[in-house]
């Protein structure tokens, strides 16, 4: 190319140019031949009237999504099940590590669903399965199919420090501890705002210490878990809820609001902000996944509900009954466009990673039954066979 016959074509554009553009423009020129170059020369040397009615060529070219990398968000008790897999998928020379973000299951959704392309998350981790009105969303903004898989189970724990003596609870003490409205204990067809600051004022066996419980945020899939399994559990059938809210869906909105007064402390999405506070505060309680506790377990132990300790088996069993299912969820529509989605997806359902001999049960995870696993894993390569 003979540089100085192409510097006279710029320099009429160079006084509208900064560095910057011009240099782009010379290895543009450079890379796609003299036609790439006449094409961008007539486009800088339109009239300003004429740029601002086509979109810039440089904006656009500057702005372009360049990611190459699996790019996660979600449930905070997920991200070490996603975390480890990632790296054990970036072990691998050929593919790029996936970005995993703690962001809370309702805000890792909120993202996801947020579109299609390089600046959306290709995956969510989340501590429930998808709600409708989050299908609504993804829908809306063109997410046209999303991959469903559920890689085990998790039990939420309250848990506290093991210097202090261990919490026996049931699920009508736990409601009454956290619940923004109860029963009149002299009326029960009334309900009150929850007046309760000692365990003992609750049940006289319970240790005369203030309640204090640290929890997750709204924006979390334990959170609503919690809430759907204890909360709404034992406030659905009582006498005053039923009378007050006749309405089945209002009440079962009422039953699943907890109290705001500080008996109640929002601890963040990151559940080792939870364990650090339980460390600081000992009378407390806190609220998590039970890979956590697994994880802590010289500092912490879980109080038993309604007479059972959480654990591996009682959690599969279903004897304890604070446990739910946990998911990711992918785009199909990003199989194509991340060059390395096909074959992550591959190594989330894989022996290796789920299932009795998959690495994430020394994590903590709960391992679904092999029929279970089976059947997941049959519906997973369907999704990744047709997208090829």
């Amino acid at each position: 190319m003979n540089f100085k016959k192409s510097f006279s074509l710029f320099k009429k554009p160079m006084q509208r140019l900064s560095l910057r553009k011009f240099i782009v423009v010379i290895f543009l020129s450079i890379i796609f031949g003299k036609n790439c170059f006449a094409e961008i020369n007539q486009k800088i040397s339109a009239t300003p009237d004429q740029i601002s009615k086509n979109n810039n060529f440089f904006s656009r070219y500057l702005q372009m999504p360049k990611r190459k990398h699996i790019h996660i968000v979600g449930s905070s008790t997920l991200y070490p099940f996603m975390a480890t897999i990632a790296e054990n998928f970036g072990r691998d020379d050929q593919f790029k590590t996936p970005v995993v973000e703690a962001t809370g299951t309702g805000g890792g959704f909120k993202l996801f669903c947020s579109g299609i392309g390089l600046e959306f998350p290709d995956l969510v981790n989340a501590s429930r399965k998808i709600q409708n009105s989050e299908l609504e969303k993804c829908a809306q903004n063109g997410i046209k199919n999303i991959g469903e898989i559920k890689i085990g189970y998790d039990g939420i724990v309250l848990a506290n420090s093991k210097s202090q003596k261990k919490y026996l609870l049931t699920i009508p003490q736990i409601f009454l501890a956290i619940a923004k409205e109860i029963p009149d204990p002299k009326n029960p067809y009334q309900l009150i705002n929850n007046p309760y600051k000692k365990w003992q004022e609750i049940d006289k066996n319970l240790p005369d210490k203030n309640i204090a419980i640290y929890g997750p945020p709204s924006t979390s899939g334990t959170r609503d878990a919690f809430v759907e399994l204890v909360l709404q559990r034992a406030c659905q059938q009582l006498p005053a809820f039923i009378k007050t809210y006749s309405v089945e869906k209002l009440r079962t909105k009422k039953c699943q609001l907890i109290r705001s007064d500080g008996i109640f402390i929002e601890a963040g999405e990151n559940d080792n902000l939870i364990v650090q506070k339980l460390k600081n505060n000992p009378d407390a309680l806190g609220i998590f996944g039970f890979s956590f506790l697994e994880e802590n377990y010289q500092l912490l132990q879980a109080s038993t509900i309604d007479n059972v300790e959480p654990s591996f088996e009682t959690i599969i069993s279903g004897n304890y009954k604070i446990s739910r299912p946990l998911f990711v969820y992918f785009k199909t529509q990003h199989l194509n466009l991340i060059s390395s989605m096909s074959q992550f997806i591959e190594e989330i359902i894989s022996k290796n990673t789920l299932g009795n001999e998959g690495y994430l049960l020394q994590k903590g995870l709960i391992p679904l039954s092999d029929l279970e696993l089976q059947k997941i894993r049959n519906d997973t390569e369907i999704i990744l066979k047709n997208q090829i």
